[in-house]
């Protein structure tokens, strides 16, 4: 179980790495409705995440992923080899990004366009579902946990770990502006903008990272077996 958190940790945080999706919950908390807004749109994100790990472990599973080892070493290659790809895009499209305001202008207009609270929870399985960087992240350590030769009580603290850490951007917010409104809107709004500002550069760290990982991992399987 160590082994796999190893691996689920880093990625979950690296999920958890979401200025889109930072942004649209400060947006809800701020609006009128703010509470009631902020918790309908985690409970929205938390539901999607769950679903989603949950079904990759009991795919994973039911192909007995443990049990077949070139299929599970050449599994890590193409999921190694979709991350290094997608860390790639991610970098590209950053650089054009930041050439190109009038699309970040889009972003914000459409996070301000979504504040109505009977709105959120359907905003937040929107907004996870697709998050497709975060879910790239998600897939391969749901994958690890599928794999991993633990019992129904350790895979479901792994589960509760890696859906807990992906969705921090929308279930941090409502925590801290229930126990502090104030610092924690302004602590919020720093955090943003750093993530705004290194938050891409991070997640391609992770994503190049975590794709050699998976790489060298299925090539040392399919030489060794």
């Amino acid at each position: 179980m160590l082994g796999t958190l190893a691996v689920v940790i880093p990625l979950g945080l690296g999920g958890a790495i979401s200025p889109v999706m930072l942004t649209e919950q400060a947006v809800l908390l701020a609006g009128p409705e703010g509470a009631s807004a902020g918790v309908s749109y985690a409970a929205g994100v938390v539901l999607t995440t769950f679903m989603i790990v949950v079904a990759i472990v009991l795919f994973g599973r039911a192909i007995a992923l443990p049990t077949e080892p070139h299929l599970d070493a050449t599994l890590d290659l193409v999921l190694g080899l979709v991350l290094v790809n997608l860390a790639v895009l991610v970098l590209v499209s950053g650089r054009r990004r930041s050439r190109s305001p009038s699309r970040e202008g889009g972003d914000d207009r459409g996070a301000s366009g979504s504040r109505q609270a009977r709105a959120a929870f359907a905003f937040g399985v929107f907004a996870m579902a697709t998050n497709f960087t975060t879910l790239a992240l998600i897939a391969p350590a749901a994958k690890e946990i599928s794999r991993a030769d633990a019992e129904i009580g350790a895979a479901t603290v792994l589960v509760v770990v890696l859906v807990g850490l992906v969705s921090m951007p929308a279930w941090v917010p409502v925590a801290l502006t229930r126990v502090a409104p104030g610092p924690s809107r302004r602590g919020l709004a720093a955090v943003r903008e750093q993530i705004a500002r290194r938050g891409r550069g991070f997640t391609v760290g992770v994503l190049g990272a975590a794709g050699l990982f998976f790489i060298g991992r299925g090539l040392i399987r399919l030489l060794g077996g």
